[in-house]
């Protein structure tokens, strides 16, 4: 996908807004979710309204690219994080309090 001056691609293929580190991938996802341009600028306080109205127009103008690769993005982020819950290293709030328990108990000895 050839992107204009205001998106620029990040090594292993991430799009941001240039000059930011928010991905296009954030912008079309909550788009795509209900968000206006406005409610994106109040998200994303940092990023001139008239910049996220050029990305969005881009995503419309180049549907069919961006819908892929917010898809192939996702798909990514979703592996990622079925490997790290996979992994043993991720806690929910029982692992947590575990930990929490074993230090209090350190302690105390």
């Amino acid at each position: 996908m050839n992107l204009p001056e205001f998106l620029t691609e990040w090594p292993y293929g991430e799009i941001v807004l240039t000059g930011h580190r928010i991905g296009l991938y954030d912008v079309v996802s909550l788009h795509n979710e209900g968000y206006t341009a406005e409610m994106l600028h109040d998200e994303f306080p940092t990023l001139p309204l008239d910049l996220i109205e050029k990305a969005l127009a881009f995503a419309r103008e180049h549907r069919a690219q961006v819908d892929a690769y917010v898809t192939e993005y996702k798909a990514a982020l979703d592996r990622q994080y079925a490997e790290y819950r996979a992994s043993g290293r991720a806690l929910d709030w029982d692992g947590l309090r575990k930990r929490w328990d074993a230090m209090q108990q350190a302690e105390r000895r």
